[in-house]
């Protein structure tokens, strides 16, 4: 048994290498998959049961051996809803079993894949280069609200609702002494904003060049009604005494188009306040609340925000306001103009009126075992009993957004392998050769 143990080994060999460079050459041809990962070749003598001292060292077997923890290099895309996973973890996909009515639909099944180069198809699903679905959860552009349920991601062409002005933050400084049109330190008093004419809650547009020559500029925003109307606030500020504690009064143009005795100016506020060190000491919680009507437009109720230090009263040579900062929180509607897989695994929306607003969140499964895994087309692969169950986590830092995972083929390290699988292929035939000369041997010893 001897010579035909020897050939029979020989022979397990040479399936074993054969096997390997099978693997080897998936892995080279593979080299520039996106995603993929490479399949190592594990081998295992296999020993017969012989009694002490007369074991032998047996044939060999070759299994393969998955490469699923082991990243391939992260590269940047000029694709921008590409994604790549740095770390643990694989996208969840789903397969088109068909389509009904223009829209594809999807098997029950859930796969797992590192192959990451996502786009947008006709359809606003994010499709993979093997056209596997991405999965995901959805958010509300409007409230910022996340689905619960894990679902196959579509990114809506819908345009993004207007979002009504609630707040508005003011910072800026106004000057000890206003140097309005009237002011003239010779004359006390002449800076600021008396008489009778000045004192109501509004400004007739008879008397604007009068108030205009009383107050100095504020700063202008625009703000937002519920259907996305812009409505423009130009502010001007008028201080009504220096004694202790100095008072502002705060105005808005109401309205551009007013003549005669018809309101021109609205007043926000009369009773701004600074104590002797420039610092507001009312309203006490830094905010005005109120609504706001321009030519006729009016906006909600609008939280006016100066902060508990936002807005000063500190000398100021040039005698004007010197705005900081304004800001508010309401736009217009607006239409999907680009969409972006960002750092963290968050699929955002950039829209024609400058919002840029979340619209899904991406998250990752992993396994107790990934390398357990089964395989299948298009690199995705199978959950599976060894595998254990996925566990669905949060993207977060393991996903880079604009980019792609490489693969984790190396082809020096392939042709070193090759290589070696060679030698041991010629080894073995070399085996079966010897072996066939010595059967050869025994049959001339008969002739």
């Amino acid at each position: 048994m001897g010579i035909f143990g020897a050939m029979t080994t020989a022979i397990s060999g040479l399936n074993a290498q054969s096997f390997a460079l099978e693997n080897i050459s998936g892995n080279i041809a593979n080299s520039r998959t996106t995603g993929f990962k490479r399949v190592d070749t594990s081998f295992a003598d296999l020993i017969p049961d012989l009694p002490p001292r007369r074991e032998i060292s047996g044939s060999v077997g070759a299994f393969s051996r998955n490469t699923a923890t082991i990243a391939g290099d992260v590269q940047g895309s000029q694709i921008a809803t590409n994604m790549a996973v740095s770390g643990q973890g694989f996208f969840i996909v789903k397969q088109q079993s068909g389509g009904a009515s223009g829209q594809p639909v999807f098997t029950g099944q859930n796969y797992y894949t590192r192959r990451g180069d996502f786009d947008l198809d006709r359809n606003g699903y994010l499709t993979n280069g093997t056209g596997y679905y991405l999965m995901g959860y959805p958010v509300n552009a409007s409230t910022g609200a996340v689905s619960g349920a894990l679902q196959v991601l579509r990114v809506s062409s819908d345009n993004l609702p207007a979002r009504a002005t609630t707040s508005i933050d003011y910072n800026a400084n106004l000057p000890k002494y206003p140097l309005t049109a009237n002011a003239d330190p010779a004359v006390a008093g002449s800076e600021l904003l008396t008489g009778a004419l000045y004192t109501g809650a509004t400004i007739a547009a008879v008397d604007e060049q009068g108030f205009l020559n009383r107050t100095i500029a504020g700063q202008t925003v625009t703000v937002y009604d519920a259907a996305g109307s812009p409505i423009t606030l130009q502010m001007r500020w008028g201080k009504t005494t220096n004694a202790a504690p100095e008072t502002w009064s705060l105005y808005y143009l109401s309205d551009s188009n007013a003549v005669g005795a018809a309101p021109k100016w609205t007043r926000v506020s009369n009773t701004v306040q600074f104590n002797a060190s420039g610092q507001m000491t009312s309203p006490a919680s830094g905010v005005i609340t109120g609504t706001y009507t321009v030519n006729g437009v009016t906006s909600g109720t609008i939280d006016l925000n100066f902060g508990t230090s936002g807005l000063t009263q500190f000398a100021d040579p040039n005698g004007q306001e010197t705005p900081n900062f304004i800001g508010q929180n309401g736009y217009p509607t607006g239409s999907l103009q680009s969409v972006r897989a960002t750092d963290g695994g968050l699929i955002t929306g950039t829209y024609s009126n400058g919002q840029t607003v979340t619209l899904a969140q991406v998250p990752l499964a992993q396994f107790p075992a990934d390398n357990l895994l089964k395989r299948n087309d298009g690199g995705v692969f199978e959950e599976t009993l060894e595998s254990g169950q996925a566990l669905i986590t949060a993207g977060g830092s393991n996903i880079v957004g604009s980019s792609t995972e490489a693969s984790n083929a190396d082809i020096a390290d392939e042709f070193s392998k090759m290589i070696v699988t060679q030698q041991a292929y010629s080894a073995n035939t070399r085996v079966v050769t010897t072996a066939q000369q010595m059967l050869q041997d025994v049959i001339n010893i008969i002739r």
